[in-house]
């Protein structure tokens, strides 16, 4: 009976907890269908009274280059840290070279240092190579993030792939390359999709590098866009949560698609042979 109480406030705290941290998400929803003179309603209106989709007409009447922008900066992102990282952490993982244990330690280290540092730092070196308000100067940028995360998860996992696999290959005579290729990618299915989701979402949710080394260009990311719904007299709220919705979906969708290859990516490396 005590086992069912406690089992039962677990249940309790459990939903409470997750309607404070789902709530900003039905706010922003809330707002996408509130009208603009209904805004500065006092108390605020917590369901949206005579809906509207203004907002959504505006951001998908507008939005859309932005969001094809933002995809393409986000895949662009996953390819090239993948090519980065796989080869790097397989590298440090089973070829082990020297200053491999100091390697490791600088990818920590890249990973504390704030965005905004390194984006003043792109910024003063893209001037100099007129890649300044590209969208491949974003897509490098954004993997900055992503590489040193990729590269300690790739090493961790493939450090857990049982030796004897590999030592298999290569009695058969395959060199690294083709271990590396026939061999360790196969098995490094989960840890790739961890991987490629979060470089993904983190360039997909740049605003940073975007504000700083894309602001004058044409070709701008969504959050971009999102941010010059922002006026000095007006802004309009209901647009700019509108497209916040709207750009929700597709990181949402590849969570929820993702979830069980991402928990098996994540902790695969907490064990090894």
């Amino acid at each position: 009976m005590t086992r069912n109480r406690h089992r039962w406030w677990h249940t309790v705290v459990g939903v409470v907890l997750t309607a404070l941290m789902l709530f900003p998400v039905y706010w922003m929803f809330n707002v996408s269908l509130t009208r603009t003179q209904n805004m500065r309603a006092n108390p605020p209106h917590w369901f949206p009274r005579e809906p509207t989709a203004d907002g959504y007409v505006a951001a998908l009447g507008e939005q859309l280059p932005a969001l094809g922008t933002s995809l393409f900066i986000g895949l662009g992102c996953v390819v090239l840290t993948l090519a980065i990282g796989l080869p790097a952490g397989y590298s440090l993982a089973r070829l082990r070279p020297r200053g491999a244990g100091t390697l490791s330690f600088l990818l920590l280290v890249a990973q504390m240092i704030p965005a905004v540092v390194m984006a003043m730092g792109f910024y003063a070196i893209y001037i100099r190579l007129g890649v300044l308000n590209t969208v491949w100067g974003l897509i490098v940028a954004d993997s900055t993030i992503a590489v040193p995360f990729a590269v300690l998860l790739f090493r961790a996992f493939m450090a857990g792939i049982p030796g004897e696999l590999t030592a298999a290959a290569q009695i058969d005579g395959a060199g690294a390359w083709r271990t590396f290729r026939s061999v360790v990618l196969p098995l490094s299915r989960n840890s790739i999709i961890t991987v490629s989701l979060f470089a993904f979402l983190w360039a997909w949710s740049d605003f940073v590098f975007a504000s700083t080394l894309n602001r004058s260009s044409d070709t701008v990311p969504i959050t971009l866009g999102i941010f010059r719904y922002i006026g000095n007299n007006t802004t309009q709220w209901n647009s700019i949560m509108a497209t916040a919705v709207i750009a929700s979906v597709p990181a949402a969708f590849l969570l929820v698609i993702a979830q069980r290859y991402v928990a098996a990516g994540v902790t695969a490396g907490a064990v090894k042979d």
